[in-house]
């Protein structure tokens, strides 16, 4: 299990460099072809501060979006002390808890730091999960909130978009300047604009995908580890597997946060799902139970 928490974090680390260095390299090339290298400065410093506006807001909009409410230890014992053996287990502060009135099964944890977490389960997955198997689900969320991994998703996607609007300009400034003969070097990033402008978004994409996917696997290792019982989140899984985990309110911008994808998708939607294989994550937790 620890070896399995730390090449997670090691991959993590990694990605998240890459992606911020594609940022870079976006708003650089942006500055280029606007004959205004300030820009790139300037683009930079819009980046940080969206950034720093999601880093800030987004755990309370993310809860407001999906509908939660939160609830006190009398509204719901069960689930109340679940949570807190958990956060005491891990020696993290308790989380403010959430419910979400929707059948389906699904859970997700919020907030910058530990001090600041709240967790939320949706009515389906108090319904259908006996006590192992929620203690194992909530095993992993707190397990985002230790590992910091809703920190690292909010500045992820806050830079995938800030990407993805920098791709969205460079296209657009292209078709504008695309009558400009003066400038020598105009055709040569005329060519690097469009393709920018083309890939920037796959590759943002793609990358704040796989940043998501390695932390539900860090998240799993962790869960696991804390509960040293690896069966019961596979068990929770397997439940989840065969009712589903989508929700009634669509929200993409937040799925990422959840136990299990609440989105509808398709075969062709899943290589873009925030969220790894729930098969490959039973194999993986089953692996480690072998090997505990």
């Amino acid at each position: 299990m620890y070896s399995e928490i730390a090449s997670n974090k090691r991959r993590s680390v990694i990605i998240m460099l890459a992606f911020m260095v594609f940022a870079g390299v976006m708003a650089w090339i942006f500055g280029k072809y606007a004959n205004s290298p300030s820009l790139t400065i300037a683009v930079l410093i819009g980046a940080l501060t969206y950034a720093a506006i999601s880093y800030f807001a987004g755990s309370s909009l993310s809860l407001a979006v999906n509908g939660a409410h939160e609830i006190q230890r009398q509204d719901n014992p069960r689930l109340w002390r679940i949570i807190e053996n958990l956060a005491i287990t891990d020696g993290l502060p308790m989380p403010r808890v959430f419910v979400i009135n929707d059948r389906s099964p699904n859970a997700f944890a919020t907030g910058r730091n530990p001090n600041k977490a709240a967790v939320c389960a949706t009515t389906g997955l108090l319904a259908v999960m006996d006590d192992d198997e929620l203690q194992g689900v909530f095993a992993h969320e707190l397990g985002h909130v230790k590992n910091y991994d809703i920190r690292v998703s909010m500045i992820a996607f806050a830079l995938s978009a800030v990407v993805s609007v920098l791709a969205d300009v460079i296209l657009r400034m292209t078709w504008f300047r695309a009558g400009d003969r003066d400038e020598e070097n105009n055709q040569l990033f005329m060519i690097i604009g469009i393709v920018a402008a083309v890939i920037a978004p796959i590759v943002a994409t793609l990358i704040q995908l796989a940043i998501s996917r390695k932390r539900e696997y860090l998240a799993d290792a962790t869960g696991a580890l804390t509960t040293r019982y690896p069966e019961a989140l596979a068990s929770a899984l397997e439940k989840i597997e065969k009712t589903g985990s989508v929700l009634r309110r669509q929200n993409t911008a937040t799925a990422h946060f959840f136990f299990a994808s609440p989105l509808k998708g398709h075969s062709i939607t899943n290589l873009f799902s925030t969220h790894p294989p729930i098969a490959e994550r039973i194999r993986r937790l089953r692996e480690m139970d072998k090997h505990a």
